[in-house]
């Protein structure tokens, strides 16, 4: 899952955006509003973080065009604003959370949780499927028959993107940018590494494989 960090605290953005590349998320990062009102309108994520405070345009007004251009990305507010009025003017604004600073990080990601699952109950599917491999998203586990298999955060992110993208070509550039986030080198060899250990978790005591390389350069999930 991809998450939007827009704050202009580089020490509380970095903070936080550390914290959830631990949890499995892929993140980006933008500094001041333009910047992450351009990424909101244009890259696809499955929730948001906002400062109200932001340089070049305000988190209020980021959130009311984003909301004014159809784009419904669940979106948690901080801010170190903490009166009521300023909630309530916060969520009527279109954000979905509020979360006050100083925060606890263990909140912030229980909050975002949150407001994934109650938009994923609202416009997707909580079961990814393909054969006998399954994942719950809301439950985070995932099993093929009746094995269930524990995956580390990253491993789990990679095969939610696959079995969201069945059948599909992906590359690793897709990968990096979806699983991990823009700062990775396009050479690295992080993607192969990966995928390497979730093929011996999902596909080596299993049939049928469903993780198979295509050219060297991509892969793809399916059935052959």
């Amino acid at each position: 899952m991809r998450i939007l960090i827009v704050e202009d605290d580089k020490k509380i953005a970095s903070f936080v955006a550390k914290g959830l590349k631990e949890e499995g998320f892929a993140v980006d990062v933008a500094h001041n509003g333009v910047d992450g009102l351009h990424l909101g309108q244009t890259e696809p994520y499955d929730a948001a973080v906002v400062d109200i405070m932001l340089p070049g345009l305000d988190g209020l007004t980021l959130i009311e065009r984003l909301r004014a251009g159809g784009i419904k990305t669940p979106v948690l507010i901080l801010s170190a604003r903490r009166s009521v009025d300023d909630r309530i003017k916060g969520l009527q604004t279109g954000g979905d959370d509020y979360l006050v600073k100083p925060f606890s990080f263990s909140e912030l990601v229980a909050r975002l949780q949150a407001l994934i699952r109650r938009s994923a109950q609202v416009s997707q599917p909580s079961t990814l499927s393909v054969a006998n491999l399954n994942l719950d998203l809301l439950a985070r586990r995932v099993w093929r028959d009746d094995s269930e298999i524990s995956l580390p955060a990253k491993e789990f992110a990679l095969l939610e993107y696959l079995l969201r993208n069945p059948g599909r070509i992906v590359t690793k550039t897709s990968i990096l940018e979806n699983v991990y986030d823009y700062s990775f080198d396009p050479q690295t060899n992080v993607v192969d590494v990966l995928v390497c250990r979730l093929r011996n978790k999902v596909d080596k005591d299993f049939s049928p494989k469903l993780i198979h390389t295509v050219r060297g350069m991509c892969y793809v999930l399916k059935e052959k």
